[in-house]
């Protein structure tokens, strides 16, 4: 396997056994009191929340209904509007570790794939990034959790995220990373194509749309992820 950015055969990022999660030293979870819990969400728009009057998205829904006696939980949304999974490949190394720093867990959330279509990254190049981001996470003790990008309304497009979707949950799987797939659940969903038909580009929902996305979250594996 290699964590080479600049691969000449992206499509062969390695199945990910041997760099399955193991916690570090500097991530413990303690027997006695309040777990110390940091959790990056990093992203691009949709993570941002873009579109949500609001001004919640899914990140903010999500992180308001995690809650447990024994969790003192501590949540940054690094989402940048129009980043491409190589511009969060890019970034996470300097702006993630201030946030972990001192916190006894180091916790991320990756949601992004969309910008990469519209600017044309191939799919190869697309898992790479996507690969290197958890693999490089779990040598470095940080637990990864994956959202896939919700559909738009441009079918063509959508023909086109339903693949790098697919592929998302193949990167994943093959590193046993808890991913939730928010495309087909959507794909017909009638107030989700409401919420679309309504925006203004035709890819961000909104207040009734992203709580959905936080819905879908919150009932794929989110509670175990965390351990509560």
């Amino acid at each position: 396997m290699t964590n080479d950015r600049t691969s000449p055969h992206p499509a062969n990022e390695g199945d990910g056994a041997d760099l399955e999660f193991r916690p570090s030293a500097e991530f413990s979870v303690s027997p006695d009191g309040p777990r110390d819990v940091a959790i990056v969400f990093l992203g691009a728009s949709m993570v941002a929340g873009v579109g949500d009057p609001k001004g919640q998205g899914w990140v903010t829904r999500v992180v308001g209904r995690t809650s447990h006696p024994d969790l003192e939980l501590t949540a940054y949304n690094l989402g940048v509007r129009g980043q491409t999974s190589g511009d969060v490949l890019a970034r996470w190394h300097t702006e993630c570790p201030p946030r972990w720093k001192d916190r006894g867990e180091k916790r991320l959330v990756v949601s992004v794939g969309a910008n990469d279509i519209a600017s044309g990254v191939t799919l190869a190049r697309h898992r790479l990034n996507l690969a290197n981001i958890l693999d490089e996470a779990a040598s470095n003790g940080v637990s990864t959790f994956v959202v896939s990008p919700p559909p738009s309304s441009d079918p063509a497009f959508n023909d086109k995220l339903g693949v790098l979707v697919e592929s998302q949950a193949d990167v994943c799987s093959r590193r046993s990373v808890p991913f939730v797939d928010c495309y087909r659940p959507l794909l017909g969903h009638d107030q989700w194509r409401s919420e679309l038909a309504a925006s203004r580009d035709g890819h961000h929902p909104g207040q009734a749309g992203y709580g959905l996305i936080a819905w879908l979250v919150l009932h794929n594996g989110w509670n175990e992820w965390l351990r509560i």
